[in-house]
């Protein structure tokens, strides 16, 4: 029983969905109406990008220490600490989450399915002002 894989985007449908007015002043159409783009993209250094509609969240990897085994918080497969890592995410002013996650963002996603996205996403999001206004 498996999930339909999930749908590539390109930097096009993440700007539709993230900066509609922008999208709308670059490319003078309007954004399509449809499911929100959800999925795990790899930035620089090593970091993820977690995008739920119009929420972005960025994970930064720890060090790794110690020698065992990591579970990954997404596809629930268990992994050597040479196939996982350990990220945090800043989620509010003085809360942090801590996610296991496969290096292999591509194939994790794929085993994990649109549902397993949507479980990692209700965990993360909202994401609180760091900063007050």
């Amino acid at each position: 029983m498996s999930d339909t894989p999930p749908k590539r985007h390109s930097a096009r449908d993440v700007l539709r969905e993230l900066f509609p007015q922008s999208y709308r002043e670059l490319f003078g159409e309007e954004p399509q109406s449809g499911a929100p783009t959800l999925g795990l993209y790899p930035v620089a250094d090593g970091r993820l990008a977690l995008v739920h509609g119009e929420q972005l969240a960025e994970f930064t990897p720890l060090e790794p220490k110690g020698r065992n085994v990591l579970h990954c918080d997404l596809c629930h497969y268990t992994r050597s600490r040479s196939e996982a890592s350990l990220y945090r995410v800043v989620v509010a002013a003085r809360r942090t989450r801590y996610v296991t996650l496969c290096l292999g963002t591509e194939g994790c996603q794929k085993r994990a399915g649109r549902r397993g996205l949507e479980k990692l996403a209700d965990r993360i999001f909202p994401i609180e002002p760091v900063y007050a206004d």
